[in-house]
């Protein structure tokens, strides 16, 4: 397998990268600069934009997706031209938050069918302990007729870009690699490392590399459930919390965490691999399971709030005014995937509330074809009763107290400034009527 990689350099055989999202492109974009590459989708339409230099993800920008030499397609014969083929396909939860394993199943059974003797296939999408060699090989035997260990060899290196993160790429983050055996992961390893320059961490296994991959995300998710919940406490007790965090940050040892919705494609659902497998083995989660309770329950948490203010404003509520500023699940970044923006628009429908929601940032189409909702141009926000400043673009951090008091109509203003991104004082002074997580 060691030839393998001096192939790759030498390029007499090419890399392949099984899914073009948040992850997979940058992979293959960065790849592309050392070795060849085929970039492999499901999505015609998705292809045809990166062919015309197009980024919709914003990873890496129209100027580099213009100029790689990645070999974009849809057709899945292409990948029998390569013998070392990644897997960054999404790995979502259903409705009752079980793993959803169709993209991953899916994309081994292509490239099982195109698989050919003397491969590596790495997974990146995250999966619970097991999935990779429990699940995904058997799949990738039966579609090739080849045998594992002997014909083919697979490893599993979880991904770890963080979208709209300019500064903890792919590139500066240590890379977790893993594979069946020591020869394999030796090659593993060396791939990586062509990209990574942070270099690379050999797990133990395969299981250990997935398992790290689940608790990184469950313990952030914890953390946020942990400030979620005391800006509940502190917000009964008329405590600002942002001050609170403030003050017990100045310790040395003290997490910075900062309430608000979790949402995305990692925070919100891993926690969820890690307690579904949890429940195969015959333990209960509590700690993460509650955690998840928490942060699943902030978005009905803040539509009551918006009820509240609106009330203690003496605005009537059923067919309120009401704009959502920002619909993405984090900050400059024009993914909606998994936002619990959502869950704040569909709690204030339960009131007789339809809001206009605003996104310079978020992905129009997307947005659409997932939520149904059709974004307002920033400028058509005006006579509001209330608005919910939901996510910390910085578009809206530039905004002005002035240019905030537009998108009102007469009586008291009703600002939801749900990541603190203004000062309290300067907006109730103001007269406004200011809440905050």
């Amino acid at each position: 397998m060691t030839i393998l990689y001096d192939d790759l350099i030498e390029r007499r055989e090419k890399l392949s990268v099984v899914g073009l999202g948040y992850v997979g492109m940058p992979i293959a974009v960065a790849f592309a600069q050392k070795i060849d590459v085929i970039g492999f989708d499901i999505n015609q339409q998705k292809i045809e934009v990166y062919k015309q230099g197009k980024d919709p993800t914003k990873e890496v920008g129209d100027e580099v997706i213009s100029q790689t030499t990645v070999q974009f397609t849809a057709d899945a014969a292409d990948l029998k031209k390569a013998r070392f083929h990644i897997v960054a396909v999404p790995t979502p939860v259903r409705d009752d938050h079980t793993p959803d394993l169709s993209p991953v199943i899916s994309a081994s059974r292509t490239v099982g069918q195109n698989l050919l003797p003397g491969s590596i296939v790495v997974y990146e999408s995250t999966v619970y302990p097991g999935v990779t060699e429990d699940i995904c090989v058997p799949i990738l035997e039966k579609e090739s007729g080849l045998v594992y260990g002997v014909d083919f060899k697979v490893g599993y290196s979880p991904e770890r870009i963080n979208p709209g993160d300019k500064v903890h790429r792919l590139e500066t983050i240590v890379k977790v690699v893993s594979a069946m055996d020591e020869e394999s992961l030796d090659t593993v390893a060396k791939v990586y490392e062509l990209v990574v320059d942070a270099g690379v961490h050999r797990a133990s296994s395969i299981k250990v590399a997935e398992a790290a991959k689940v608790i990184e995300n469950s313990q952030r998710d914890i953390n946020i459930a942990f400030m979620n919940e005391l800006s509940i406490i502190f917000n009964k007790l008329n405590i600002d919390t942002k001050s609170v965090l403030e003050a017990a940050g100045t310790k040395w040892n003290f997490l910075k965490f900062t309430p608000g919705l979790v949402g995305g494609h990692c925070i919100g659902v891993d926690p969820y691999y890690l307690t579904y497998k949890a429940e195969q083995v015959g333990y209960h989660s509590q700690i993460i399971l509650s955690g998840r309770r928490i942060n699943d329950d902030m978005g009905r948490y803040v539509a009551e709030n918006v009820i509240k203010c609106l009330i203690r404003a003496d605005r009537q509520v059923k067919g309120a005014k009401v704009a959502i500023l920002g619909f993405t699940f984090k900050e400059n970044c024009p993914d909606t995937r998994n936002t619990r923006v959502i869950d704040v628009y569909k709690e204030l429908q339960e009131y007789g509330i339809t809001p206009l929601v605003a996104d310079p940032q978020a992905d129009v189409s997307e947005t659409l074809h997932e939520y149904g909702i059709e974004f307002v141009d920033m400028d058509c926000i005006k006579d509001m009763d209330a608005v919910v400043l939901a996510v910390a673009h910085d578009e809206f951090k530039s905004m002005n107290i002035q240019q905030m008091d537009a998108f009102y109509n007469q009586g008291q203003k009703v600002l939801l400034d749900l990541k603190g991104l203004f000062s309290r004082e300067t907006f109730e002074k103001a007269g406004y009527l200011y809440w905050r997580l």
